[in-house]
């Protein structure tokens, strides 16, 4: 890599996307591993289903070695362009409607829920005393 680096477009790495001709960003470098798609460990769809965008995510997933790591250097071909590639939009969930419960309301329902099943307990008792004294 010690020769000057050549500046290539995301339009430009877009268009190598086929198993003839496969590039990859990784880490703001360009990438041409249509020799390597054979060989990959992970198979040539994983490659080729990480073209036309930023493949560094998908790259450090997988948590390549450092043999793998130091392969890179043999499938160079230049530098990204970073200002060509669109930013990550930051997910936002969607506005939810907002229950304001009434309190009150709150509190009546957790009261019954406690003393409903004492009221059921309370009535199974007094049926078995009155049916046990006769």
């Amino acid at each position: 890599m010690g020769k000057e680096s050549k500046i290539f477009t995301l339009a430009e790495v877009s268009n190598h996307n086929t198993a003839n001709d496969c590039w990859l960003i990784i880490e703001g470098k360009v990438y041409n591993v249509t020799k390597f798609l054979e060989d990959h460990p992970g198979g040539d769809e994983v490659l080729l289903s990480s073209t036309g965008k930023d493949a560094t995510d998908d790259f450090e997933d997988v948590g390549h070695s450092s043999t793998a790591k130091a392969m890179m250097d043999e499938f160079y071909v230049g530098e990204i362009d970073t200002t060509t590639i669109p930013a990550k939009k930051k997910y936002t969930p969607p506005n939810q409607p907002h229950y304001n419960q009434d309190k009150t309301h709150d509190f009546i329902i957790r009261l019954l829920q406690f003393l409903v099943p004492l009221l059921i307990l309370g009535l199974a008792f007094g049926i078995r005393f009155y049916t046990k004294s006769q």
